[in-house]
């Protein structure tokens, strides 16, 4: 009940009446009172004013279950929410929940993971309170096949979402890096469980440094938060809110086709390599070309120094620039 409250309080320029949300709930006065009580000692500063009722006049930077739920809008993205302080990677919490039965749009979060993982085993660190480590389970009836498509999806959304709450310009290294300023702020690991021909779910993992103050030296010139390019502290909750609202309406145009066909011009606007020369790192050779942008299933076009045009497929193969990360 208190995500519903804060909800509408969030939502309301004027006082909501105690009895309403007695009506609304179905609750007592007293229940709606320790309610209200649990959310100021949490930080929000809520006014109470006699015959007229409860407003919210400000809230706190925090990441908790209430907070992510008040802001989601969304229709199945996150009605099903898993908040956890801490835990090994919200990647494996999604998939042990799908195994478990949890449906369609679960969304995991977690304040700290312990065990993050990027591609290729990577470990990805995040510390305490200042990173976003979330996981999407989605169970599109699609062939496997497809399924790889997800990740670029989910790169447009999370450019998009942070581009909405922060007002700073992103752009996409394919498949699914998002960059600041040339500087990676986010990393996507996508995962499935699926048959030869049915998928059971497919998990989707975001980290985005937010607000990390500070990077090892060796990762300087490649990594970047949204706090060091903006400026000042920024909102996770916030972040998420719209990552997770964009992520429903490009995942269902993707789903209209089954491809990547109605978000490829989005994609490409945003796709940092196009036009430009890059080196593909293909276990079976290396090579360089210009960067054309991507096909409707996803692969990345380069047209080689012959004129001949390559699709590039994601996995082992790696896409640089020519004379470094991007």
């Amino acid at each position: 009940m208190k995500a519903e409250i804060l909800t509408l309080l969030r939502n309301s320029r004027e006082y909501v009446s105690g009895q309403d949300l007695c009506a609304r709930f179905g609750v007592s006065r007293t229940a709606v009172w320790k309610a209200i009580n649990q959310l100021k000692e949490e930080g929000y500063e809520i006014e109470a004013l006699q015959n007229k009722g409860y407003i919210l006049r400000s809230y706190p930077d925090i990441l908790s279950k209430n907070e992510i739920a008040s802001r989601l809008g969304t229709k199945w993205v996150g009605k099903t929410l898993y908040y956890y302080e801490d835990t090994d990677s919200t990647n494996a919490d999604a998939m042990r929940l799908g195994e478990e039965g949890a449906e369609h749009g679960t969304l995991v979060v977690a304040n700290h993971q312990n065990k993050g993982r990027g591609r290729r085993g990577r470990v990805w660190q995040s510390p305490v309170g200042t990173t976003i480590s979330m996981s999407f389970l989605v169970k599109p009836e699609i062939a496997p096949g497809k399924a790889s498509m997800l990740t670029l999806v989910m790169a447009l959304a999370v450019a998009k979402g942070i581009e909405e709450a922060c007002d700073l310009s992103t752009a996409i290294k394919w498949p699914n890096d998002i960059l600041v300023n040339g500087k990676k702020v986010c990393g996507i690991l996508t995962e499935m469980k699926a048959e030869m021909d049915y998928i059971h779910g497919v998990i989707i993992g975001v980290g985005i440094n937010v607000n990390v103050e500070s990077f090892p030296e060796e990762l300087q010139s490649m990594a970047t938060s949204l706090i060091l390019e903006k400026g000042r502290k920024v909102s996770r909750a916030e972040v998420i809110e719209r990552v997770a609202e964009n992520f429903e309406e490009y995942y269902e145009k993707f789903m209209e086709t089954e491809d990547l066909s109605l978000l490829r011009d989005l994609y490409e606007e945003r796709l940092i390599s196009k036009g430009k020369a890059v080196k593909v790192l293909d276990p079976q050779g290396e090579y360089t070309g210009i960067s054309k942008g991507i096909t409707d299933t996803g692969e990345l076009v380069v047209e080689t120094q012959d004129g001949k045009e390559q699709q590039v497929y994601a996995g082992e193969v790696s896409v640089r620039g020519i004379y470094g990360y991007v």
